[in-house]
């Protein structure tokens, strides 16, 4: 028996994909890495919605989804019907990595060409969504930023917000390394229960609260770098210039390199084959060096690190790009299997629907 409920070296062509679970819309769905998950534990993902061109090709291409759209009023009525209502609302604002308080409020231009958008509303935009459609579990993905300093406050509106639209809400810190993906990769997951079902799943928190009670601990064994090491001589790329100059102040945990002026000028890791893959950002191949062989990691790698199947199609677009920007499928795999296993196999056929009802369709 293998000691990972979902492989981490997998293909499209050898999945089974039962569509038995439960319908499941995707919001923010990026290049399809979540929606992957849901399919693996065995749910019917029906549409997408993605405003990136280039992402929602990518995810057009695998997934042929039956719905598929930027904005849309006139939703088609079997969104009234969802179990899962699935979203990652754009999160650079939160990043760790990026500017975070100096960006709050600010309209940003993407490098793809959408029109200006204020990044940080954009959750709010989700919960609108989730308040019109009423699935009976909303699960949104963020990154851990959003669980510090100042970000926290926004956090709490995203709560309130969520509980005020009908679930029961909590946030959820998960490690991916603990939960069958070859990287430590921590994410936060806001996941709402609808409150009209919610009863048989609520424990009492305190005095005067009540919360859903889903276990969403893992211990799954870690996946060291060298079991994801490329053995079919795939191409891999010298270092660049700058990380060859730099080759000695890098470690596992990584460093930055400036010019002589002073200024940042980037940012790469030695990966030790022992040790963890850290975060997969959007720019590993050119950060991530294989420490024993001074060279770049390689698409090869990436891939089996961030848990896509070894037959996807990238279309034309950078592959450590995607796959960083991406929620890992066996991580949504993961929760998904939970959600249904402890709650949605539980529910009774008539509390599983309150579709069309005084939705005006």
């Amino acid at each position: 028996m293998s000691e990972h409920k979902f492989p981490y070296e997998w293909t499209l062509k050898d999945a089974s994909f039962t569509k038995d679970k439960g319908k499941v819309f995707s919001v923010f769905s990026c290049g399809g890495g979540s929606t992957m998950g849901y399919k693996l534990a065995g749910f019917d993902v029906i549409g997408n919605c993605e405003i990136d061109p280039k992402m929602n090709e990518v995810y057009v291409a695998n997934h042929n989804p039956k719905h598929t759209f930027k904005d849309k009023k006139d939703l088609p009525q079997e969104l009234f019907d969802l179990d899962i209502l699935d979203g990652s609302p754009p999160c650079s604002s939160f990043s760790m990595a990026g500017n975070r308080e100096k960006d709050w409020g600010k309209k940003k231009v993407f490098k793809e060409g959408q029109a200006e958008q204020v990044l940080d509303t954009l959750f709010f935009d989700f919960i609108d969504l989730a308040k019109r459609l009423q699935p009976k579990v909303v699960v949104a993905e963020n990154v851990k930023g959003l669980m510090l300093g100042e970000a926290k406050k926004y956090l709490g509106r995203v709560r309130n917000e969520l509980e005020s639209a009908g679930y029961y809400v909590k946030v959820f810190l998960l490690n991916a390394s603990r939960m069958g993906v070859p990287q430590r990769r921590e994410r936060v997951f806001v996941i709402g229960l609808r409150k009209d079902i919610a009863e048989p799943f609520l424990d009492q928190e305190n005095m005067f609260e009540q919360n859903f009670r889903l276990d969403l601990d893992f211990s799954e064994k870690a996946i060291a770098f060298k079991e994801i090491l490329c053995k079919c001589n795939c191409d891999r790329d010298s270092l660049t210039e700058a990380n060859r100059v730099h080759w000695g102040v890098a470690d596992h945990k990584g460093a930055s390199y400036n010019t002589p002026n002073g200024s940042r000028q980037g940012f790469f890791r030695r990966l030790k084959p022992d040790l963890i893959i850290p975060t997969m950002t959007a720019n590993c191949k050119v950060n991530f060096a294989v420490d024993h062989e001074k060279s770049q990691i390689n698409n090869c790698e990436i891939v089996k690190g961030g848990t896509y199947p070894n037959d996807y199609d990238f279309l034309d677009n950078k592959i450590d790009y995607l796959i960083g920007m991406s929620v890992p499928p066996i991580m949504t795999a993961q929760i998904a299997s939970r959600i249904w296993e402890q709650w949605l196999s539980k529910m009774k056929p008539n509390k599983q629907s309150r579709a069309n009802e005084g939705r005006g369709i």
